[in-house]
């Protein structure tokens, strides 16, 4: 175990504060946020290394993964009782403001689903990034699970499997393969890591995602978080028989009761196969 993990374990144990649950959520969040400074490069720090860089770091990773409003305010007051406990609140700021971070938004019948096309793709120089993004696509991966594929482990066949170390809140998961593009997605995956992931030998995942961020921007691709949303819109079409209400289809309050039933069995497989606990999330894909 890493030297900033231990100790933030540490920290927690020491530091009682809450309820059973806001104690257990508290420690896994600040796991998360150990892990993610280390892979953004931050080695060797301890719960005294905590500066304004690295909270600036996160914020930016964070708000680049289009994590909710609410998700990364919930996150800042994590890394806030890690400071205060370790007396060096003056380094994170007081105010969200000071990180650009909006007032927290509700669900909207607004679509923010987005494709690409395959003349998107051929703006892609990098064969490992296109991949990745096909994959986001085809399976609603977040871009991280996209990167870190291993074709050879996930895919089963009729399903795929998502290591934990993939995934956000190390939560595996399987996800239906349902049509032949999935499955020729799937195959040129697997042409193209053999047994290794979507992170050339080369490279680790930090260069690997700045190499992403490079091609993706050059090739005028953005807000590939939208991909997700277009992956939950189309699965709720399948499964339920008409558009979800972000994408001009009846709101919940229109429906029957038998309709209101189906919604919600559909929306919790949703919320599932993307690797949510929460069902109240795939509102933000669907709509409400």
């Amino acid at each position: 175990m890493r030297e900033l993990n231990y100790q933030l374990k540490q920290l927690c144990r020491h530091n009682r504060d809450g309820s059973y649950r806001t104690q257990a959520d508290r420690e896994r969040q600040l796991t998360l946020i150990a892990n993610q400074l280390h892979t953004l490069g931050y080695r060797k720090m301890n719960t005294q290394s905590l500066k304004p860089k690295h909270v600036e770091a996160l914020v930016k990773h964070w708000q680049s993964e289009d994590l909710s409003v609410g998700a990364i305010k919930n996150r800042l007051s994590v890394i806030r009782w890690w400071a205060q406990k370790v007396n060096r609140q003056n380094v994170v700021a007081r105010s969200n403001d000071h990180y650009g971070i909006p007032d927290r938004q509700f669900v909207t019948n607004v679509s923010k689903a987005r494709s690409v096309t395959q003349k998107d793709l051929e703006q892609v120089r990098d064969l490992h990034v296109r991949t990745s993004l096909e994959l986001q696509q085809a399976f609603g991966l977040r871009r991280e699970e996209a990167i870190k594929f291993q074709p050879s482990f996930a895919d089963h066949g009729d399903r795929i499997t998502l290591k934990a170390s993939w995934t956000k809140g190390g939560k595996a998961r399987e996800i239906p393969v349902r049509t032949d593009e999935q499955r020729s997605v799937l195959d040129r995956a697997r042409q193209l890591a053999g047994n290794g992931s979507l992170i050339p030998s080369s490279r680790n995942y930090r260069q690997q995602l700045r190499i992403y961020e490079r091609h993706t921007a050059n090739a005028g691709l953005s807000k590939m978080h939208g991909l997700r949303h277009a992956y939950a819109q189309q699965r709720y079409q399948e499964l339920t028989g008409w558009p979800a209400p972000a994408a001009g289809g009846p709101t919940v309050k229109v429906l029957t009761p038998e309709q209101k039933r189906v919604d919600q069995e559909v929306r919790l497989t949703i919320s599932r196969e993307l690797g949510h606990e929460r069902i109240q999330v795939v509102g933000i894909y669907c709509g409400k």
